[in-house]
């Protein structure tokens, strides 16, 4: 019997070893799925819907090829951003048929007489699986991009603000991605070439045979148990046949008993309980092999048809509510586009040169630091005004918004000085006017030490820009900076002045009206009658931007001009313009007077209609904007 269970051991662990190697060699499933098309005419643009990129589960593997690896460039965004984006432009859209699984393509055209859109759509070849592809995560890059067939130059999205993401060069060959239905990956050239027309997209299969190891070491133990059955059996027979003796006299024989013969009533094979015994030996044994082989492929069948989802760190964190609008930029894609805002600002200040500053800086902003230049280019003594950090972001306030001009404000901290006291945080107001623009700085203000931030919509949400004239705040944002004006002209005298709160308030105390009183003494002492110094505020060039807030207040930017007339009174007398007027004038003195603005970026929070709450200045940004002779 233990040769009968050794050679059924040897069978099943034979089985069980072949078929556990066969699991992980010849049934091996595919590592993954992949589709494949290429589109033809040299499009400049190819548009990839996200129907095609989650026509199977998992992170998706974009490889492009057959343009210049050089100059081809890989974006994606939300699908209204990138046709937006794309405007009139001429490009070739890839859709997948639901009925069939295909790949299409459709090119979308615009007609130049009354503007609307019209596509025609092209059979694409059908989605057949291909080896397992070795791609290699890439990097955000710039590139460049273009609109139609022509030669002629087209609209380059590369280092568009508008992106989630972006590739280029060499990078974009092979991209992973993990993106919802609502996003399109745009794919181009540099403008003068074609995009890559051979595009491959491929998912990942759990391609695990979890059976296949238990079985292999299953069947390595049973073979251990069958050699040891088979050694046992071995060592049992040559015990039952005991010890011989040699040598000594022989026994005598015995007699021959007659033979029995056994009548025929009497049945030669035996039956009864011991019969069914032994004939059910085997049965368990054989049994075990066969639930061990069942096992062995359910497992099989199982484990190559489960995907598996990859998570990606990039995240669109798109609202979910049908009826909501989606935020302007995403945390990351705000991150982005601050670092790039820095370093364009930092280049742009280092060389004191307006033209790279005007590439990312609009409005009060741009005005502020233009001025700046101008004045270092004269006094080399001049500080330049407070760098825009590249990180890390604090807060991120983006409009809710799926139109232009899109507004988002982020809160950036500010590193210690070179004597390590901290410094305050930097609040910048972004501005987008076109698809096609970038993100601009118009309003850059640094915070006050006691500012206290009221409750914001979560950066995935977003929140709503209040009209200039809107009534339901305690004064409408159009009115906020001449009323502002007056309280630093008039102080508690001004009308004004009890709609603002003074407390924190670092900017009255520098140029309120204790100031400017305290100015127009020590003018008249040291110079008596012969000059007069007088101040007026004006409203200032810049939008007036207000973002709501959770309490239906709203913290709101105006820009503020006060300008501080020093005249000549006396005949014959003569007035010094001060090394910085002088410097922006180019008039060291005059005997007539000189003229100096001082353009103010001002950040309130303005408490809604009706509250008992006071407006509040959370943060500003002051200095010489422009100065002249008076004539």
């Amino acid at each position: 019997m233990r040769f009968v269970l050794a050679i059924v051991a040897f069978v099943v662990a034979a089985v069980m070893i072949v078929a556990g190697i066969a699991q992980r060699t010849v049934f091996a499933p595919p590592s993954q799925i992949a589709a494949t098309t290429t589109v033809k005419g040299d499009p400049r643009f190819i548009v990839i819907d996200g129907a095609v990129l989650n026509a199977h589960p998992g992170q998706q593997t974009l490889s492009v090829s057959g343009g210049d690896a050089k100059s081809q460039v890989v974006a994606y965004g939300r699908t209204a951003d990138v046709k937006a984006w794309l405007g009139s432009e001429k490009y070739v859209s890839l859709g997948l048929d639901k009925t069939t699984g295909d790949i299409t393509m459709k090119t979308v055209t615009t007609k130049t007489t009354d503007g609307e859109s019209t596509s025609t759509a092209t059979p694409a070849p059908t989605s057949t699986p291909a080896a397992p592809a070795d791609p290699a995560t890439t990097t955000p890059a710039e590139g460049a991009t273009t609109g139609d067939a022509a030669a002629t130059p087209n609209p380059n999205p590369a280092g568009s603000d508008m992106w989630l993401e972006e590739f280029d060069g060499e990078d974009a060959q092979v991209t992973r991605m993990n993106v919802p239905d609502s996003i399109s990956v745009i794919v181009a050239g540099d403008g003068t070439k074609a995009a890559p027309n051979q595009i491959r997209v491929t998912w990942p299969v759990d391609s695990s045979t979890p059976f296949a190891f238990p079985l292999i070491i299953g069947g390595l133990v049973l073979l251990v148990v069958g050699i040891g059955l088979y050694l046992w059996g071995l060592y049992a027979i040559r015990k039952s046949r005991g010890p011989r003796r040699k040598g000594g006299p022989k026994m005598p024989k015995l007699p021959k008993a007659p033979k029995y013969k056994p009548s025929k009533a009497v049945e030669a094979t035996p039956k009864g309980r011991r019969s069914i015994r032994r004939s059910m030996v085997a049965v368990p044994i054989t049994l075990v092999g066969a639930l061990a082989l069942s096992g062995c492929s359910i497992g099989s069948v199982q484990s190559s048809s489960v995907p598996i989802r990859t998570a990606s760190p990039i995240t669109t964190e798109l609202p979910k509510a049908k009826d909501q609008l989606p935020p302007a930029v995403t945390v990351p894609q705000l991150e982005r586009i601050v670092k790039r805002i820095s370093a364009t600002a930092t280049t742009a200040d280092a060389k004191a040169d307006p033209a790279i500053a005007k590439q990312r800086f609009t409005g009060p902003a741009l005005q502020l630091r233009e001025a700046n230049y101008a004045i270092r280019a004269k006094k080399a003594d001049e500080p330049a005004l407070p760098a825009i950090p590249a990180s890390p972001i604090v807060l991120s306030l983006p409009q809710a918004t799926d139109t232009w001009p899109r507004t988002v404000t982020a809160v950036v901290e500010t590193p210690k000085d070179a004597n390590g006291a901290a410094q305050a945080p930097l609040a910048l107001t972004l501005v987008q006017e076109t698809p096609r623009d970038n993100y601009l700085v118009t309003y850059a203000v640094s915070l006050e030490p006691k500012a206290k931030v009221p409750n914001l919509a979560p950066a995935s949400i977003g929140s709503a820009v209040v009209p200039p004239d809107s009534k339901l705040l305690k004064l409408p944002p159009k009115e906020l900076a001449a009323a502002y004006g007056d309280v630093l002209m008039n102080g508690d005298a001004s009308t004004s002045a009890a709609l603002f709160s003074p407390e924190g308030d670092t900017l009255r105390t520098q140029v309120g009206a204790e100031w400017k009183a305290q100015q127009k003494a020590e003018l008249q002492q040291k110079f008596g009658a012969t000059s007069s110094l007088d101040f007026t505020s004006a409203v200032g060039a810049g939008p007036d931007i207000a973002m709501a807030t959770n309490d239906s207040g709203a913290i709101v930017w105006v820009n503020l001009e006060e300008t501080q007339t020093l005249r000549v009174v006396e005949a014959g007398a003569e007035v010094d313009a001060g090394p910085t007027s002088a410097a922006l004038s180019g008039v060291a003195s005059s005997k007539t007077g000189i003229a100096s603005t001082y353009g103010y970026q001002l950040a309130f929070y303005v408490p809604p209609a009706g509250s008992s709450s006071k407006i509040t200045l959370l943060g500003f940004a002051q200095g010489l904007v422009s100065a002249k002779e008076v004539q």
